[in-house]
């Protein structure tokens, strides 16, 4: 069987995922993967067949989306001559994680594949989203990707095509325990304004992976290491808590490793609202304006004892022979749900 693995290349979460995915699918047959997009920190230790720039967000260091810089990247036309002449016929088994190019061309071709991942989720009326919705951000966030057969990923089981997350081995083996410092991830913010934030939280050691820091450093309470996946984990493992954006893998696996966590959604990105909600909803502290108030938010934080307990059993395996065993059984065509 020939399968087509489709990844969004927007920020680390598609790819950690892909780890997992990968290994499994190849037990049904040949895979070749699309990676679209250029904001990806961590390595894919697999050869990728199809490269694309995508369509993919900019972030800049205020917490924020950068627009002009995200839309000097996109290329629409250049996506579209990608979508129309890619060769997605010739396979049997197409798997989208929510990728621009093949997703529109499978459409177009009226061929058969699977959205899997995190955002088909938001095709559930049960799924959590902000009080205040965006009907922009919500018509992006559903239509501006074809979707179709969804099997969704979230921090609970919202509906019946809706899984717990997919959870990294690498995660799974790492050995936890309770060290003295916090760790922080949030890209969206430069180095500076973070400093700024941090230093301001009492006599706390912070340990803070930067995608802009070309050597380890150290301010006062605050040391700096470049952004590096193994450091970052081990950080995380050891750490007393997490402070980081309101994503999706990263926020699972911290719950899963059962470490306190504090989420801060960067600002214009409306995914990360919806799932601010869903922490919320978990007891996670979500913060979304990063005023004066963040520093007692944070001391609370930490002060506070963590009740939250989740269970994420092992599932790539059972994911994969689920979405397998449906194409093989030549489900008809399913549109996206209106």
């Amino acid at each position: 069987m020939k399968i087509l693995y489709a990844i969004q290349g927007t920020g680390n979460g598609h790819v950690s995922r892909a780890r997992e995915i990968i290994p499994n699918l190849k037990r049904f047959g040949d895979v070749d993967l699309l990676l679209s997009g250029n904001n990806v920190h961590l390595d894919l230790p697999y050869e990728v067949k199809y490269r694309s720039t995508g369509i993919s967000y900019q972030y800049g260091s205020n917490g924020k989306i950068d627009l002009l810089a995200s839309l000097k990247k996109i290329t629409i036309a250049k996506a579209i001559k990608e979508m129309m002449s890619f060769p997605i016929k010739k396979y049997d088994l197409v798997i989208n994680d929510y990728e621009f190019i093949s997703a529109w061309a499978a459409w177009f071709a009226n061929k058969r594949f699977v959205s899997f991942g995190h955002q088909p989720s938001f095709l559930s009326p049960n799924t959590p989203m902000p009080k205040k919705q965006s009907l922009a951000g919500n018509l992006i966030l559903k239509y501006h990707i074809k979707q179709s057969n969804p099997v969704g990923l979230h921090f609970e089981n919202y509906d019946d095509f809706i899984y717990t997350p997919v959870i990294r081995s690498q995660v799974r083996r790492l050995e936890v325990t309770d060290g003295e410092h916090y760790t922080v991830y949030l890209s969206s913010f430069g180095d500076e304004e973070l400093f700024k934030q941090l230093n301001k939280v009492g006599d706390i050691k912070w340990e803070v992976f930067s995608i802009r820091a070309k050597q380890k450093y150290t301010r006062e309470n605050v040391t700096f290491f470049p952004a590096n996946n193994d450091a970052f984990l081990n950080s995380v493992a050891s750490c007393k808590g997490l402070l980081t954006g309101a994503g999706f893998e990263t926020p699972a696996e911290t719950l899963f490793l059962g470490k306190k966590l504090f989420c801060i959604p960067i600002k214009m990105q409306y995914e990360q609202y919806c799932n601010g909600a869903a922490l919320e909803r978990l007891g996670v502290p979500v913060v979304y304006n990063t005023g004066d108030s963040l520093t007692d938010k944070l001391e609370k934080w930490i002060n506070n004892p963590w009740n939250i307990k989740v269970k994420y059993p092992d599932n790539a395996s059972m994911l994969v022979e689920k979405i397998v065993a449906e194409n093989e059984a030549m489900v008809p065509w399913a549109p996206m749900p209106a």
